[in-house]
């Protein structure tokens, strides 16, 4: 393996071995407390931009499969950071190893490094842009790039992993096309960098689902006469969506409309509201969540660095969710208009699929419309 470095935007240096692509990456360092699901992580669109830290020891030890991608096109994420990389992986599903697949669609990944020390770095100081190199060993240089890289903020991340056209999604859970019965609920879906676990619960879930580029025109979609419309996950700062707000403005009121993370923060906008960033974000499969209308307590999947600021919307929204580990806002309803949304991903992929029940929420939105 070959010397690598990763460089914070603070000057932190810390020192590892590559073993994905020879190369550098530059994006914002995020951690994910995940313990397993790296290869769904590393396909999540909503990692387009960022560097994905794994605060779990090790990674790669039962290899990558195709069925396992939440996106086509290979990964999604800038780079790559694990404490330990595992070369022989050992499970039934395994079809490769997860160096040469980050190597094959070259992602720079860094190992070998104290990924306990990192992920305290960002709680205390929060996520900020890095470097990964196995090229150049001056820190200083590798300091240079990163402090000259203008960040994330007000670019329009999800325009860039969105769909080109339109397409009708049938897959089911598990795999292989759902026949089994007739779809009764036409939903279109925005795709700002969609999950294709989302895609598999909502067909799962009774809908005959057509996902949309994120820039379709909201005149466009309604002339497709759905049920509702879905606007997904997706990558970055939710207000450089400016097309997708505009968009939602426009749906609110004319179909029942359900937002997922991204989708969560756009109609939080479109209504009004503001959102603000997170120091170090949302990253990984144990989240607790409260559903404040049914007081339970959920586990969740979560993958997000900015929050609907839900108590600005006044009287036209209620507060439906709540994060129970710094008690952000994670979900609401509108009090007069068929509109839901939740912050956490219901899908998870990875993660528990506590949350799963929300889609029959929007069945319900649905049925009330009809």
């Amino acid at each position: 393996m070959k010397k690598a470095l990763l460089v914070l935007s603070d000057g932190t240096v810390f020192e590892g071995q590559g073993f994905g692509h020879d190369g550098e990456a530059i994006g914002e360092v995020v951690f994910n407390t995940s313990m397993t699901g790296y290869q769904e992580i590393l396909t999540d669109p909503s990692y387009k931009g960022q560097i994905v830290t794994m605060t779990y020891t090790q990674m790669g030890n039962y290899g990558v499969n195709p069925e396992d991608a939440e996106s086509s096109g290979g990964p999604k994420a800038e780079g790559f950071v694990v404490k330990e990389y595992i070369d022989f992986p050992s499970n039934w599903r395994s079809t490769g190893r997860l160096g040469e697949y980050l190597r094959s669609n070259r992602v720079v990944a860094i190992e070998g490094l104290d990924t306990r020390a990192l992920t305290r770095h960002l709680r205390d100081h929060g996520a900020q842009m890095g470097i990964i190199s196995t090229l150049e060993s001056d820190p200083s240089k590798l300091h240079e790039k990163v402090r000259s890289h203008p960040g994330l903020a007000g670019i329009d991340l999800a325009s860039q992993v969105s769909t080109g056209e339109k397409y009708k999604w049938s897959e089911g859970l598990w795999g292989g096309t759902d026949n089994s019965a007739a779809k009764p609920y036409r939903v279109v879906v925005y795709d700002y960098g969609v999950k294709l676990n989302i895609l598999r619960h909502m067909n799962a879930a009774g809908f005959d689902l057509e996902v949309v580029p994120a820039g379709m025109p909201a005149e466009a979609v309604l002339e497709l006469e759905p049920d509702g419309i879905l606007l997904s996950n997706g990558p970055g700062d939710p207000g450089a969506v400016k097309v997708g707000i505009e968009n939602a403005k426009k749906l609110i009121g004319r179909k029942p409309v359900f937002g997922i993370c991204l989708g969560h923060q756009i109609l939080g906008l479109a209504l009004g509201g503001s959102t603000y960033k997170l120091k170090f974000g949302h990253h990984g499969g144990n989240h607790p969540v409260m559903d404040i209308e049914t007081g339970k307590v959920e586990i969740t999947s979560q993958n997000h660095n900015y929050c609907v600021d839900v108590k600005g919307l006044g009287d036209k929204v209620r507060l439906t969710h709540r994060n129970l580990y710094d008690g952000t806002e994670e979900g609401m309803a509108h009090v007069d208009l068929p509109v839901i949304s939740v912050q956490h991903h219901p899908e998870a992929g990875p993660g528990p699929n506590d949350a799963t029940h929300i889609f029959a929420r929007f069945i319900d939105l649905m049925e009330k419309g009809r």
